[in-house]
């Protein structure tokens, strides 16, 4: 079999027009790497503030503060709150933020109804501490910890909850960090990092010492979803090509289905895309693969926000024709009915047995 690998599309690096360095957050090493990066970019805009606060966002309407915040990289030190790891069922046993906010203009955005305020991104340059900070949560957690099903991933750390850390690699190292920490630090435990990414350019990593800790995730989806609802990604084929690059040069690699939706012709291109990626796998040893299927939902406040974000977008964000569901605290979801959920998820687990048997299908949602 041909593989994407073959001509591997294009891909995007996403370059700052404004970086914002609080007082505090100058003070660390990592800073001093972020700053770095952002040179070699040729970013020159560069503000070295004289306090902690973020200002200078705004805009004169909605939509000025949205392009101006995307456009913006701030370097700042992690609240208490990103430093007490949080559970995040059901991907891992910690959320472990090396930034958050993110460059991409995805319109079903999953930052939208979490993070306040304009959508900059914010990347963490106390960075060695929140990592010196991984060893008090090893041997604990629910998900994969002491689930028999995944005890196999040891303690799991995902870092992809508030941003996608490849995206901003370029610019930041905090991915390569990561990596390079996890993978030689002695934790007297299994463990496994593991990122998300709708991002290609992966030949940074490559050669890091990861020891096969850590896990890198490539967020695939049909054009008909990605082309539509997905701006300034990469393309799913450039994806394709660097899940198989990593799964050729030795990586645990995995594939996130996300935001599965029934759109136009969905089965065909479902079916296209599982067969695209195990052509793209074809005759890769020992491949370590996992899969992860998560269906478009939205909450009341990450609609608002998206209407206000993309007042034009085409997608389907009516609660009329979904399933309401309610977390234990009250929090509201709306899910796709039970009738179209089971159709979706028969399909796509039907043609990932089929065409890709060795993916281990971590969870539906």
């Amino acid at each position: 079999m041909t593989t994407p690998l073959a001509a591997a599309p294009r891909t995007r690096l996403w370059t700052p027009a404004h970086v914002l360095v609080t007082r505090s957050a100058q003070e660390h090493p990592h800073t001093a790497e972020i700053l770095r990066r952002c040179e070699a970019a040729g970013v020159d805009d560069v503000e070295l503030l004289r306090g902690d606060r973020i200002t200078g966002l705004r805009g004169g309407s909605e939509r000025e503060t949205y392009a101006r915040a995307k456009a913006t990289l701030a370097v700042v030190t992690s609240p208490a709150s990103a430093r007490r790891l949080d559970p995040i069922p059901p991907s891992a046993d910690w959320r472990v933020d090396l930034a958050r906010g993110c460059p991409a203009h995805c319109q079903y955005c999953y930052l939208a109804g979490s993070l306040t305020g304009p959508p900059v991104t914010r990347v963490f340059g106390d960075l060695e501490e929140i990592l010196a900070g991984l060893d008090a949560y090893v041997g604990h957690g629910t998900i994969t910890s002491t689930n028999a099903a995944r005890a196999d991933e040891g303690t799991t750390f995902e870092a992809s909850c508030y941003t996608d850390p490849l995206g901003i690699e370029h610019v930041t190292g905090s991915l390569s960090a990561a990596i390079r920490h996890v993978g030689t630090h002695d934790f007297g435990g299994r463990v496994q990092l593991r990122a998300t990414t709708k991002f290609a350019d992966v030949a940074g990593l490559l050669d890091l010492p990861h020891a096969g800790r850590t896990r890198l995730r490539f967020s695939l989806g049909p054009e008909s979803v990605v082309g539509r609802f997905e701006g300034g990604t990469d393309p799913v084929g450039a994806r394709i090509a660097a899940l198989a690059t990593m799964a050729r040069a030795g990586w645990p690699v995995g594939m996130t289905i996300a935001p599965i939706m029934p759109v136009g012709d969905w089965r065909t291109a479902y079916s296209d895309l599982v067969a695209r990626v195990a052509a793209a796998l074809d005759g890769v040893e020992d491949l370590d693969l996992t899969a992860e299927c998560i269906t478009h939902r939205f909450t009341p406040g990450s609609k608002e926000t998206l209407d206000t974000w993309y007042p034009r977008t085409r997608l389907e964000m009516d609660p009329e024709q979904r399933k309401t569901k309610r977390g234990k605290f009250g929090a509201v979801k709306h899910v796709y009915p039970d009738d179209v959920m089971a159709d979706l998820r028969a399909h796509v687990t039907d043609e990932l047995a089929e065409h890709l048997p060795a993916a281990r299908v971590l969870y539906w949602t």
